[in-house]
């Protein structure tokens, strides 16, 4: 970590913003420093200008090296990371690879992200399981309670344990380890979506204990759009099908004839791979660029000091929740110490219609997500190290004329 505090504007003039936005929607989709822009294209043109050189001879060591680099920021090895286009693409993996003993049933909370209950839904009906949801305590004032929760939902019946090792909704942290641990006492496989951990919270795969962890590194880590995860547990090495059956499929037979058997199936191979990385991983021709720049974006923040920045993330809380809660907006998301973290959801009025709100935000060119869930509508103010109070200020100040509007008020 620096020893002195971060220039955060000179580390702002580093990032590739339209100036004309307000962005608070990192949690959706992080921007990316200048570094690392540079470093995708650069590998990119040398993909480009010689691609069969490029995916046999210059990939495999950039692969391997952006293998360990990850592996290491995440706090696992090599050998158990799998990288993805993202986390959904990593939890289908998941769901289309396990198979079950049915009857049965998976549980999760009833704050899972969308698309991700409809892939367990496909897999329940596939595999002959129910899914069932439990009423999260979304402002839940110790960690305890959502143990609570998930520990009565739990049955005989049930299979998997999947949750959001951060809501995307309202960016409540919930206590993975705690979690995972519930999940092996009762010999359930648990699968964590992390789409918004990594680089947001100080991440240790290991420690937190999942059988399967699976994660984004194009949000809070500020990698190239493309760069996701999966972590495979101890004891699951061998639970997995491919969603691809590519030339990954038999580690002893290779398609450019390279003597290239590895020595075990977690040995290093030629590929930048292990034979059971390779398995779940190769999909055939495609442009995995965003991970080798991985290593770029964890330089970057690095640099700056991840300490540094999740105390700039808190101090942007803080202000948010102020600043946003004068307006008269109530709090969707606890603000005790390691409940909350990069995202501050607010509570919007009854009778605001979201798209007409999404449309007076944005002809105010403000970038920020409005929540929709069966219950209530949300706003959600993503701050990374490079908001500033002032764009903070400019959704608190455009807020109220936004409600008007979508609200058919005058």
């Amino acid at each position: 970590m620096p020893d002195e505090q971060p220039d955060w504007a000179a580390a702002r003039e580093q990032m590739v913003l339209d100036p004309t936005v307000t962005m608070l929607n990192t949690g959706s989709f992080g921007p990316l420093p200048r570094p690392v822009f540079d470093r995708v294209t650069a590998i990119r043109l040398k993909l480009a200008a010689g691609p069969t050189d490029f995916y046999v001879r210059q990939a495999p060591p950039l692969l391997w090296e952006a293998r360990e680099r990850t592996a290491a920021f995440l706090g696992t090895t090599p050998q158990r990371l799998v990288f993805t286009t993202n986390v959904s693409a990593a939890i289908n993996l998941v769901a289309s690879g396990l198979r079950l003993n049915a009857p049965g049933e998976i549980v999760m909370s009833d704050h899972e992200y969308g698309c991700m209950v409809w892939c367990w839904e496909r897999a329940g009906q596939r595999q002959g399981l129910g899914v069932r949801q439990f009423t999260l305590p979304t402002m839940a004032t110790d960690p305890g309670e959502i143990v609570a929760a998930a520990r009565k939902a739990i049955t005989p019946r049930t299979r998997v344990l999947f949750f959001s090792h951060v809501l995307s909704p309202t960016g409540l942290i919930l206590p993975a380890k705690e979690l995972c641990a519930l999940a092996r006492t009762h010999g359930i496989i648990s699968v964590v979506d992390g789409a918004h951990a990594p680089a947001m919270l100080p991440l240790d795969v290991s420690d937190v204990g999942a059988d399967f962890y699976t994660g984004n590194l194009h949000k809070w880590l500020l990698a190239p759009s493309g760069a996701g995860f999966l972590v495979v547990g101890p004891g699951n090495e061998d639970r997995l099908q491919p969603l691809h059956v590519s030339w990954g499929y038999h580690a002893d037979k290779y398609p450019i004839g390279e003597v290239a058997r590895s020595t075990g199936p977690d040995a290093r191979d030629v590929y930048g791979s292990t034979p059971r990385v390779r398995f779940l991983e190769f999909e055939g021709t495609r442009d995995f660029c965003p991970w080798l720049a991985v290593p770029a974006a964890i330089d970057f923040q690095a640099e700056l000091g991840f300490d540094a920045v999740r105390a700039r993330i808190a101090d942007l809380a803080a202000y948010t929740r102020k600043v946003i809660g004068d307006t008269g907006l109530s709090l969707a998301t606890p603000a005790a110490r390691g409940m909350s973290g990069a995202m501050t959801a607010f509570n919007l009025p009854a009778g605001v219609s979201a798209p007409k709100l999404r449309k007076a935000l944005w002809d105010r060119r403000i970038e920020v997500p409005v929540i929709e869930r069966p219950d209530r509508l949300m706003v959600r103010v993503s701050h990374h190290f490079y908001t500033t109070e002032a764009e903070i200020d400019v959704l608190a100040r455009e807020l109220p004329a936004c409600l008007r509007e979508a609200s058919g008020a005058a």
